[in-house]
């Protein structure tokens, strides 16, 4: 984030704060809308990394953290963040929840805040089995022997930029199919990708930061070569992340800008503990030091 003149940016947005706080205290709740099983993101338990951030921000706001509990599936935001409480009210304006801590910037279904951090998708290679040497780059695996890359066992997601990636480099046969959205009860798609990694199901996987940021520390250290993936002008596997509010929230919208600028360090030290890649925030999607 550009900032010509720190104390004076610092004073403009704690007086931005100051006027837009009071309106949020009047409703004394901070509801937010998460999945009761989605480590590292979110759990009952409240020990994901948005868990943490939800309570960060409520309590700078003085208000109630309060959740609404559903899988992240298809029909999320529908019958949460855009779900009145009572269906039979019309026009009602209390819904389960005002809040989703992770979106991807730009999400069609919601009202998205500035990014609040952005990570990138890695090749994550367990060690010991034979691919030690793929440490700088996921093309390395193009040049393995053909022996090789016949024992090849990688986790290929229904849908992505991983299996993208593995068609382009030929290398689509060797993918071992997993579903994006997990229909398990007990596990979410990370713990069942830590899993099979134990299990030797597969040797490695092309994921989503977060999630193999959760595999990561699931394991003792140097378990795995962690190896990020390069975008290019016709395959992006990094991406910033929002907060996500209704359409019509724009008041919500910008009093969760305010706190992001504000808490921009004790939020990135928050997602830092969790073993999650990070990029800087890219110009084009970074927080104005005007807005």
């Amino acid at each position: 984030m550009r900032i010509t003149y720190p104390h004076i940016n610092a004073l403009i947005t704690a007086l931005l704060l100051t006027s837009v706080i009071p309106a949020a205290n009047a409703q004394e709740k901070f509801k937010v809308c998460a999945d009761p099983l989605n480590p590292p993101y979110s759990s009952k338990k409240q020990d994901g990394f948005e868990n943490k951030i939800a309570a960060l921000f409520a309590k700078e706001l003085g208000q109630t953290l309060e959740y609404t509990w559903l899988p992240q599936r298809i029909g999320f935001i529908r019958n949460t963040l855009n779900a009145p409480v009572n269906d039979k009210i019309i026009d009602s304006k209390d819904f389960k929840c005002d809040v989703v801590m992770g979106l991807p910037t730009g999400y069609d279904m919601a009202l998205t805040t500035e990014p609040y951090y952005q990570s990138t998708y890695v090749l994550l290679v367990a060690k010991g089995r034979g691919y030690d040497d793929i440490t700088q780059d996921a093309a390395q695996l193009t040049h393995l022997s053909p022996e090789k890359q016949e024992k090849l066992k990688i986790a290929m997601f229904d849908r992505g930029p991983g299996t993208t990636w593995l068609q382009q480099s030929g290398l689509l046969d060797q993918g071992i199919p997993y579903q994006s959205m997990s229909s398990d009860e007990d596990n979410n798609v990370a713990m069942q990708i830590d899993q099979d990694l134990k299990a030797k199901k597969i040797d490695m996987v092309i994921l989503w930061g977060p999630m193999a940021g959760y595999v990561i520390s699931q394991s003792p250290k140097n378990t795995y070569n962690v190896v990020p993936m390069k975008s290019s002008t016709k395959l992006r596997f990094d991406f910033p992340m929002s907060m996500g509010v209704r359409k019509s929230d724009a008041d919500r919208k910008e009093v969760l800008n305010k706190l992001i600028v504000k808490k921009q360090k004790e939020i990135q030290e928050i997602i830092a503990t969790y073993n999650i890649p990070l990029l800087p925030i890219s110009k084009s999607a970074a927080l104005k030091d005007d807005d």
